[in-house]
């Protein structure tokens, strides 16, 4: 509770955490508009194919120009300035950088990006949670085994129900579910980039204007993020997915502890100790009363008349058994809080979530029917939405991971809610990733 502390200290010591970041998107440049605020942090870099953008979004975040205007990264930690650049790599080979945020959003580069951070040993805070779904485990074992450290991004919604669960369970208490909230309806899995603006109530014009990357927002709203954050959620806490993949059952704050317990006690869960996402709409499109649409929540079982009185008593929600309830956060404030995983890393070498086992993993299942021949575009496109599934079954069943969706030819036709196997596209076997994935995927099979 006491990294603000901290962080002056390495500052009045002349230690400040040196920090790179990878990326100025929407998550990058949230954090940017915090990090010049903060003692004992010092924006060493800034890597970013679209260099203009990212002095734009400098510029937007209030930076001044005298601030950004190093030259080398050499000249930036000299003096205390911040020097943008194209190169990742070389932004991660630098001796004068010491933690580095990927901001990518891309899971084979943020393998890549992990791995070059292991070499050169770097502490890493992964914002790309497609990476992480993809291998996560292994790059945190990786990381571990180099003496560097590997963080999920605190203000994104894993990190900070990891958080949640740690509370939990440090207190004593049985978490019977944890997840998050979003917007769904069974119809969106089937969305693309040609209908996402219909269901935000925008034209494809006025999105353009505003910036918005329509494979972005289908993946938010067709299930697939979701799918990447709950898996990254149950690899990280040991919590498990539910083996026919997310139920998203509409559901407000007052009603968690009465709809995510297990089924056996009346609620809609295979056991407890699993991960869901709710919903913030009914099925019949009416709004969710208290909806937790940016939220995320844990639920509670209590194990002693003793235990259930002092729920009562200091006004806790509860099912109708007063057995079980829940705690939760109506929002999270993305790149904006992310200054609190940099610290924890920086001065306590604590990730603020970290993968530890390969429980879940994150399937292609075909949003439409899929000819043979098919170019498949990945995460938020045409072809593919991501689900969650046991990663041990994933395994055995020789299932496509979600984040290998992109750029593969489809070699056979595949039916609308398959889920893809390797064996249904063209790819290059002795790729990186797929040494890597093949590695985890050994790890599931012990």
């Amino acid at each position: 509770m006491n990294l603000y502390t901290m962080l002056q200290q390495k500052q009045s010591q002349g230690a400040s955490l040196r920090v790179g970041i990878i990326g100025t998107g929407k998550f990058g440049t949230m954090y940017l508009s915090q990090v010049r605020k903060v003692p004992g942090i010092h924006l060493v870099g800034i890597a970013e194919l679209n260099v203009p953008r990212a002095f734009d979004n400098l510029q937007r975040t209030l930076w001044p120009k005298e601030q950004v205007d190093a030259k080398t990264l050499e000249e930036a930690y000299n003096t205390g300035k911040t020097c943008v650049m194209e190169s990742g790599d070389d932004l991660i080979a630098s001796p004068f950088v010491e933690i580095v945020i990927d901001c990518t959003g891309d899971p084979e580069l943020g393998i890549k990006n992990t791995l070059r951070c292991c070499q050169f040993g770097k502490h890493i805070v992964n914002v790309n949670v497609e990476s992480d779904a993809l291998a996560g485990p292994l790059l945190a074992k990786k990381a571990a085994a180099a003496g560097v450290t590997y963080s999920l991004a605190y203000g994104d919604q894993p990190a900070m129900i990891c958080e949640m669960v740690d509370w939990a369970r440090t207190a004593g208490f049985e978490v019977v579910c944890a997840g998050k909230g979003t917007r769904f309806q069974p119809i969106y899995h089937q969305s693309t980039p040609d209908t996402i603006w219909g269901y935000y109530g925008l034209s494809p014009e006025d999105a353009a204007k505003g910036g918005m990357n329509p494979k972005v927002f289908n993946s938010f709203l067709d299930g697939t993020k979701s799918a990447i954050e709950m898996a990254a959620v149950s690899n990280a806490t040991g919590l498990l997915p539910n083996s026919t993949g997310l139920l998203f059952p509409p559901c407000g704050a007052d009603h968690l502890p009465r709809i995510l317990k297990p089924k056996s006690a009346g609620g809609i869960l295979e056991q407890s100790g699993m991960v869901e996402v709710v919903a913030s709409e009914e099925r019949d499109y009416r709004p969710v009363y208290r909806d937790l649409r940016f939220g995320i929540y844990v639920t509670l079982k209590g194990d002693s008349e003793y235990m259930m009185n002092c729920y009562k008593e200091y006004g806790m929600i509860t099912d109708e058994t007063g057995e079980y309830t829940c705690l939760y956060r109506p929002h999270h404030m993305i790149g904006l809080e992310m200054n609190l995983s940099v610290a924890s890393v920086g001065v306590r070498r604590e990730p603020t979530g970290c993968p530890r086992e390969f429980n879940a993993d994150v399937v292609s299942v075909a949003k439409c029917d899929i000819p043979k021949g098919t170019l498949l575009d990945g995460e938020g496109g045409y072809y593919v939405y991501g689900d969650i599934m046991p990663a041990k079954l994933s395994v055995a069943k020789g299932c496509l991971p979600l984040g290998f969706s992109g750029n593969k030819k489809v070699l056979r036709d595949i039916k609308a809610g398959e889920v893809l196997t390797y064996d249904a596209i063209e790819y290059d076997s002795n790729c990186l990733t797929m040494e890597i994935r093949r590695e985890l995927e050994a790890m599931a099979k012990k």
